[in-house]
């Protein structure tokens, strides 16, 4: 699981703890990381992360960078915070 949402945000808060009570690898995005789709997407590919969370203009980001269709591994894409509209979720289905 990539954990990428900042600590003082209640969002990040079963990023930090799926992993744990699941058995799951916990990998930690740099400072300022989780606003670099490359950095994501090199994360994702190094480590084997299978599962991230997005809000769905930052997955519009992530999917804009060429690096995202080398993500192969992902497994599990979860949104939220925000609408997502169906050209995210189509862009999301073509690229991965």
């Amino acid at each position: 699981v990539l954990q990428k949402t900042s600590a003082s945000f209640d969002v990040s808060v079963w990023e930090f703890f799926w992993p744990l009570i699941t058995g799951a690898r916990l990998v930690l995005a740099r400072p300022g990381g989780q606003g670099d789709p490359q950095h994501i997407a090199d994360l994702v590919r190094r480590a084997s992360v299978t599962t991230v969370h997005f809000v769905p203009s930052m997955l519009q980001a992530f999917l804009a960078d060429p690096a995202a269709t080398e993500c192969t591994g992902l497994r599990r894409v979860l949104c939220s915070g925000e609408a997502l509209s169906g050209d995210a979720r189509d862009r999301f289905f073509r690229t991965l």
